[in-house]
């Protein structure tokens, strides 16, 4: 790792013909979001995390997964964007197709931003999809509401469109983000510990192809040393100066 100033990056970032950016749970802890056992609180401290986020959990207490998630976006829909989330919306609209935005967060924050074709490697906690393989008759307008939802003709039911633990991650959203991390120029790390594969495997991986790699966050992280500079402050604060 080298030590390079936020001009010197901001720099880079103008230099750079294609940006990657993979983002973690600090740029939306930034907007006041409680991480997945954070929001474990109250009633819902009693559970273990791999009773609420499983497949398996899921099949045995249903109700119990599905208001636990609800519960979880009643705390998202209060979240507003940060200026972190911002900088990379104003980014991507001023410098069209120079910026792939990968996050590993479900809370649909920087959609909320503007940006567009976010790739969202652990799903999104607002969208749902079936549990079973759909059939035929597996249609929005068959879901009958409930806790679950579920079809009105066979059964299946409707389940929050986050990864859980022990699922793979979606192949092709995956594949673009790797993609993206062997052909960018410049990849920023943003508000993750750099503990959770494959994600983190993608700053190795710019890292490999020859790209420079910029980890921003407060806190120390696994990917440190992988990286050619590491800004130690909050991404609201650091991205828009590094973007404007």
């Amino acid at each position: 790792m080298q030590s390079a100033s936020p001009d010197t990056i901001k720099a880079w970032v103008q230099q750079a013909r294609h940006v990657a950016v993979l983002t973690g749970a600090g740029i939306s802890a930034e907007s006041g979001v409680p991480t997945f056992r954070d929001a474990q609180t109250g009633y819902w401290a009693q559970f273990r995390p791999e009773d609420m986020a499983t497949e398996a959990g899921f099949r045995a207490h249903p109700q119990r997964v599905w208001d636990w998630y609800q519960y979880r976006r009643e705390l998202l829909a209060g979240a507003l964007p940060n200026a972190g989330h911002m900088a990379l919306a104003a980014f991507q609209q001023q410098f069209p197709g120079r910026i792939t935005l990968i996050t590993q967060n479900v809370d649909g924050l920087h959609q909320r931003a503007g940006s567009t074709g976010v790739l969202c490697l652990h799903g999104d906690i607002f969208e749902d999809r079936w549990l079973d393989m759909p059939r035929n008759c597996c249609h929005v307008e068959h879901a009958v509401a409930g806790h679950p939802p579920h079809c009105d003709r066979c059964g299946n039911l409707l389940r929050p469109g986050v990864v859980w633990f022990g699922e793979a991650l979606p192949f092709r959203t995956l594949e673009a983000a790797q993609q993206a991390a062997k052909a960018c120029d410049l990849m920023l790390v943003v508000g993750t510990a750099g503990a959770v594969y494959p994600a983190a495997g993608l700053a190795h991986q710019a890292r490999a192809a020859g790209a420079r790699v910029v980890v921003v966050n407060p806190a120390p992280s696994e990917l440190d040393g992988t990286a050619h500079a590491v800004l130690s402050a909050p991404a609201a604060q650091v991205l828009p100066t590094l973007l404007g």
